[in-house]
């Protein structure tokens, strides 16, 4: 039987690579996204449009959507980037990014938490800039504080869903050349994809809860 996949934010960059890279191996993918996307549409997947991960409409529309689906890998990727610093200061950018970065991915999850097989997998797809150890550079309140904030959700997620041996894998994508850095990054968006699968593939009760690079290196907190 196909594994079904669910996947956030999946109409384009990293998302999108997932979604293509998990059709490939034959899973059976839901890919969540706001609206679609051409290259979204031609993969033959289940699309599910309208969904805003930062609004209860948005989790609700969820939940309808997948009431009838057991799912064996949930893949929260849904997220925004703003920049602020000290003398670009912008509370509103700063709180829209807890909401969709880190709040969003927890809503997603407890949703969903009736629709996980035991011996599930989740994903989360944070960033190293979470890293409150590999900080130097400081900046980009927002965004570095949201993915600290989900990152110690997706730990506390990983002891609270152990009893279903369900483990959570917590990771960077790497610096991905995507709409998101104006396509500045280093790897490309199929690489990214094939790692996070590498590592999503490898994840298990043994090393759930723990904090990787998508090149396998473990990041500190």
């Amino acid at each position: 039987m196909a594994t079904n996949v669910v996947i956030t934010g999946a109409n384009r960059g990293i998302g999108l690579a997932l979604t293509t890279k998990f059709a490939e191996q034959g899973a059976n993918v839901y890919a969540l996204c706001r609206q679609s996307s051409t290259e979204l549409a031609k993969l033959g997947v289940n699309i599910i449009t309208g969904i805003n991960v930062a609004t209860d409409e948005g989790i609700a529309a969820i939940k309808q959507h997948l009431q009838q689906v057991k799912i064996d890998i949930l893949v929260c990727n849904a997220g925004i980037l703003r920049d602020e610093n000290l003398s670009k200061f912008n509370i509103d950018t700063i709180r829209d990014q807890f909401e969709v970065n880190a709040l969003a991915p927890l809503r997603v999850v407890h949703a969903l938490e009736s629709n996980l097989n035991n011996a599930s997998k989740v994903a989360m797809i944070t960033s190293r800039m979470g890293s409150i150890a590999d900080n130097g550079s400081g900046g980009r309140f927002g965004y570095r504080m949201s993915k600290a904030a989900l990152n110690a959700a997706s730990m506390s997620l990983s002891i609270d869903l152990a009893p279903r041996q369900i483990a959570v894998g917590i990771y960077h994508p790497g610096y991905v050349q995507t709409d998101m850095v104006n396509h500045g990054g280093d790897i490309s968006t199929t690489i990214c994809a094939e790692r996070l699968v590498g590592l999503i593939n490898q994840l298990s009760m043994d090393n759930t809860g723990t904090f990787y690079h998508s090149n396998g290196q473990q990041l500190p907190w």
